[in-house]
């Protein structure tokens, strides 16, 4: 069971890191974006779930979206992770109108109460995401949403959620509805850019411990709509949570307003240099390597100026997995 969680674990920045080099390879560049919320429904209780989204279209009848979504409380899990899914779309009433089925895999982490020792357990694992969607489009690019989520999670309780919500075509559209197919760009969304972030670290406990954080980041355009990242990262000071380290991350990004505004998701290897994580004696090994799954957008202020905001996951093999939320400013050069 260690071995196949190990390996698990190992893959996830992997999977996710392909997922966005697919994308961009085929010239893809997000056209929505959407928040949506509402009541969410399991075995044992019901609570809350959140989601946000962005999605393209494949053609008239097909697209793809990439999620983050949040299953609220759960009694003993706390679930949240992330989502790809391909989707058939039938639109109606002169293309106001969208009526669309989605399906694909889902990756969650879930904080969940111990099983033997301790007070709780990170645990990653994966599922199918099934989803229903009405939605429709203004003549302004806003989006009004409804969704049914199913979750069905290998290792942890299945779920169903009714979710509304608003969206944004980020893309100005052709005419009614949305787009078939984006708009392909020629040349790199990044540069080069140093940033310098602050915020906070938030432990994965049932507690939800947290502290200061503090970044620097270098960002170079690799390709079109594929950058890279070098960092480094420190996590605050509480004792359960404290860890410095350096991050190299592939990120698929794209430009809209004008290249004003970039959006990416991004994955890669965490390397600890100190930590002070009150680690068993038989598991300090597992703390040096950890994947970082991250998502991000800026907003260019001026030809050299930027601000910058991003969510990084932290995933690791010893139940100190950490949200790490920060903002800050960057020169782009």
């Amino acid at each position: 069971m260690k071995n196949s969680e190990e390996r698990h674990d190992r893959t996830t920045a992997q999977v996710i890191a392909c997922v966005a080099l697919v994308v961009a390879s085929h010239g893809a560049q997000a056209q929505e974006f959407s928040l949506l919320a509402g009541p969410l429904k399991s075995a044992s209780q019901n609570t809350y779930s959140w989601e946000a989204n962005y999605r393209e279209g494949l053609g008239r009848y097909a697209a793809w979206s990439f999620s983050w979504l949040n299953e609220g409380h759960i009694p003993d899990h706390h679930r949240d992770g992330q989502a790809v899914q391909l989707w058939g779309r039938m639109p109606l009433w002169n293309n106001r109108l969208e009526l669309s089925a989605g399906a694909g895999p889902y990756r969650y982490f879930d904080t969940s109460q111990a099983q033997a020792g301790g007070n709780y357990s990170n645990t990653h694992g994966w599922g199918g995401m099934f989803t229903l969607r009405a939605a429709y489009y203004f003549d302004n690019r806003w989006i009004a949403e409804m969704k049914l989520n199913r979750v069905q999670a290998f290792g942890g309780p299945d779920t169903t959620a009714l979710l509304f919500g608003i969206g944004y075509q980020l893309d100005a559209p052709d005419g009614p509805g949305p787009r078939a197919y984006a708009i392909p760009r020629t040349t790199n969304v990044t540069n080069n850019e140093v940033t310098v972030m602050i915020g906070t670290t938030i432990l994965n406990s049932l507690d939800s411990e947290s502290n200061l954080a503090e970044s620097i980041e270098y960002r170079r355009g690799l390709w079109r709509y594929v950058d890279f990242t070098a960092s480094y990262l420190h996590e605050g000071g509480h004792v359960q949570s404290r860890r410095d380290g350096i991050a190299a991350q592939l990120w698929a990004t794209r430009a809209f307003f004008n290249d004003r505004l970039t959006l990416g998701v991004g994955a890669g290897p965490y390397l600890s240099i100190t930590q002070n994580d009150d680690l068993p004696s038989n598991r300090s090994g597992d703390g040096r390597f950890s994947g970082l799954v991250s998502v991000s957008a800026s907003y260019r202020l001026t030809g050299r100026w930027l601000a910058r905001v991003t969510w990084n996951r932290m995933v690791t093999r010893y139940d100190r997995d950490a949200d790490i939320i920060e903002g800050g400013v960057g020169l782009r050069f």
